[in-house]
């Protein structure tokens, strides 16, 4: 990876100098983490080849290692075992001691997941989603390793999950719940914590495992039903809300569009299941729906709330449109991608630039500074893209 730009820059930040800062200033805390953030940007870092900037990220993989051991025993992505995982797939390659112990957390990983703890019915988020359950489990393994027996566990569940064209065992159960009562009985439609989530794992299986009855199948489901799901908005971009569509949409523009919900991670997951499903009309239909909102983003109605963290981070904000946006510049060749990516640079550079900003971030991955700042050197400067598969994307 070369640390020259590709784009003409929009101030005068440099991200890997600011990514080195962060590496720098990165101390393991008494709290500890399952989350990837720091050894995923460390690796990114060091790829430069700089001395200078790899000493950073060795140093500071030696300290998030510390704070491992003795988090979350729960096992997602991006709350527990596999984000652990990632992290430690990354680090091991500043510090090769460590593939030993990530080899066996993922043998622990699969060995848990051969005992099928999730429900197929009256599910819950931890039952199936990217961010909680097996679907960003499936993407931890799948990127982490060559072997695809460990994957088996986890693209089973999720084909039984999707065994109807209608999704109905997707439906969550969330009564009385103090934020989630709303989902209650629906269907997520979301890359997070929904169908759009399970639809990126069940490509990589494919990809994986080969297109087997049941793989295909599940993934055509997940895939069919999205565009069932998606509308028009008043400002003519195709959009998806947060859940299933229980009649006609609402009338009104939808500002969030972001990787988590809408267009466009909704779009990419689409697109990238048509493609690896060999479906050409439907990976065109998904192509038209990222370019509505690609022609029609606007950073001051689409980016949107109180904390750095929405505006700037992968899950909300700018990073996450950028990384979907690079995902499809490069693998579709879009050219409304390529300008759009442009655009969400500056728009970063220039956020990033008031040191305000950037300091109110924590330096987690999906919310955080390390997650902008990875998907700021990827989309600009080549950067590696092994990290990718923790946002369902390539």
């Amino acid at each position: 990876m070369s640390p020259s730009a590709q784009h003409a820059p929009a101030s005068d930040l440099d991200p890997f100098a600011l990514a080195v800062e962060l590496l720098d200033g990165y101390r393991a805390g008494p709290q500890a983490t399952a989350d990837p953030g720091v050894p995923v940007l460390a690796h990114i870092v060091a790829a430069t080849g700089s001395p200078r900037a790899t000493a950073s990220a060795r140093r500071a993989v030696a300290q998030w290692v510390r704070t491992i051991g003795h988090g979350s025993p729960r096992h997602g992505l991006h709350d527990g075992l596999a984000g652990t995982l990632v992290g430690l797939d990354h680090a091991a390659l500043l510090h090769p001691p460590l593939q030993r112990v990530a080899d066996g957390l993922r043998d622990r990983l699969v060995d848990a997941a051969e005992r099928r703890p999730w429900r197929t019915e009256s599910v819950t988020f931890s039952d199936y989603d990217l961010i909680t359950g097996p679907a960003g489990t499936l993407l931890a393994l799948s990127a982490g390793t060559s072997d695809t027996a460990p994957l088996l566990p986890f693209a089973q569940h999720l084909a039984a999950l999707c065994d109807d064209a209608d999704l109905p065992r997707l439906r969550t159960v969330y009564a009385d719940h103090p934020t989630l009562s709303w989902l209650h009985g629906r269907i997520n439609t979301g890359m997070g914590h929904g169908v759009a989530g399970v639809a990126t794992a069940l490509t990589a299986a494919v990809r994986r495992l080969g297109p087997e009855p049941h793989l295909t199948g599940a993934l055509h489901h997940t895939v069919h039903w999205l565009t069932r799901q998606s509308f028009d908005d008043d400002r003519g971009i195709r959009s998806w809300d947060g859940a299933g569509l229980e009649g006609r949409p609402q009338t009104g523009a939808r500002p969030r569009q972001a990787w988590c919900y809408g267009n466009p991670g909704v779009a990419w997951a689409v697109w990238d299941g048509a493609r690896t499903l060999d479906d050409q009309e439907t990976a065109e239909w998904a192509l038209d729906a990222f370019t509505t909102v690609a022609e029609g983003f606007d950073e001051e109605f689409h980016l949107f709330g109180e904390e750095p963290t929405d505006l700037l981070g992968l899950c909300h904000g700018a990073a996450g449109v950028l990384a979907v946006t690079d995902a499809f510049a490069r693998h579709a060749r879009l050219p409304v991608a390529v300008l759009l990516r442009t655009r969400l640079l500056h728009h970063l550079e220039r956020r990033l630039s008031d040191p305000a900003a950037s300091a109110e971030l924590h330096p987690g991955l999906l919310g955080g500074a390390t997650g902008v700042l990875s998907a700021l050197l990827t989309a600009a400067h080549d950067g590696d893209r092994s990290w990718l598969p923790c946002l369902g994307l390539r």
